[in-house]
């Protein structure tokens, strides 16, 4: 059985109209393809749709128990037509995005509230969550995309780099560095460092090579938030170490930042999507949007 949808619009505007003629004006068809258009479908079903004299057109008994279900499913083919509309011209859509608890409290509020009111139809999920489960939620399908620093991705990830960011260190305003504009990692030697757990320490240790040869890594005190580590700065039980982007928070927290050279290391972010899936016409617009904001922002 081969059906099309051009029959059965034919055959609901015939059903509808009562007239050939009508019915073929409505659809813009001349009379004799509208009644190809008929017969075609009859035959296709094995049935008889009309029944027709000189004097009249009525639908038989078939048709009309055919009719409400064929004239359901051309609604519900608008229905969704209409649908894909919204959602290519962003009139309504949902994206999901997992970000590190850090990005989530700063960076990713205002650039979602801009976004909101460039497409208000389009719904915005943020998903906080550690660092290391970022990829994790993108590979479950749980999220669309996640932003995040660099991490070794397996072969379903897809990743590209937004921006990249030096290292700040982050102490008290009456900390006794505090008083030089800029640092250097001996500076940092026999001070109680607070940073984060997983690979961030790790990974930092390493970029910072042989300047880091007096830092005592087994000595640091680790957190999983950089908001627990930022309370513990203020309360006067170390310095931590965080990315230029957060120095909103840094400053509700009444500390403050210095730079920290020599070598200067650096964290690159990163948008991360499983590859092989396509996004929705609104997560493609929001990853452009992030690329364009982040990658041509004063955070490069």
């Amino acid at each position: 059985m081969n059906v099309t949808l051009r029959q059965l619009s034919a055959f609901v505007a015939v059903a509808e109209t009562g007239s050939f003629t009508l019915a073929a004006e409505r659809l813009f068809i001349t009379q004799s393809a509208l009644s190809g258009l008929i017969k075609e479908l009859e035959s296709s079903l094995g049935l008889r749709l009309f029944d027709r004299s000189t004097r009249r057109l009525r639908l038989s008994d078939t048709g009309r128990e055919l009719y409400p279900q064929i004239e359901k499913i051309l609604h519900d083919l608008d229905g969704v037509v209409s649908e894909v509309g919204n959602l290519k011209a962003l009139q309504r859509g949902k994206v999901r995005v997992a970000v590190p608890q850090l990005l989530a409290c700063t960076l990713l509020p205002e650039l979602m509230a801009e976004f909101r009111a460039q497409h208000p139809g389009v719904q915005l999920r943020l998903v906080d969550c550690a660092v290391e489960s970022v990829m994790a939620r993108v590979f479950s399908g749980e999220v669309d995309m996640g932003l995040g620093p660099e991490r070794e991705a397996n072969s379903d990830i897809d990743a590209e780099q937004l921006f990249n960011l030096p290292f700040m260190a982050v102490m008290p305003p009456g900390h006794a560095l505090a008083d030089r504009r800029e640092l250097q990692w001996p500076d940092l030697s026999g001070q109680s460092l607070i940073t984060l757990q997983g690979q961030f320490t790790e990974l930092l240790v390493s970029d910072v090579g042989e300047a880091a040869r007096d830092l005592h890594k087994e000595a640091f005190m680790q957190v999983t938030f950089m908001t627990t580590a930022l309370a513990l700065v203020r309360a006067g039980l170390g310095l931590t170490l965080c990315m230029p982007y957060a120095r909103t928070l840094v400053e509700q927290f009444g500390l403050v930042m210095r730079p920290v050279g020599d070598p200067v290391v650096a964290r690159s972010f990163w948008i991360f999507t499983r590859r092989g899936r396509a996004l929705s016409p609104a997560a493609q617009e929001f990853r452009g949007f992030l690329e364009e904001r982040l990658t041509n922002s004063l955070l490069c």
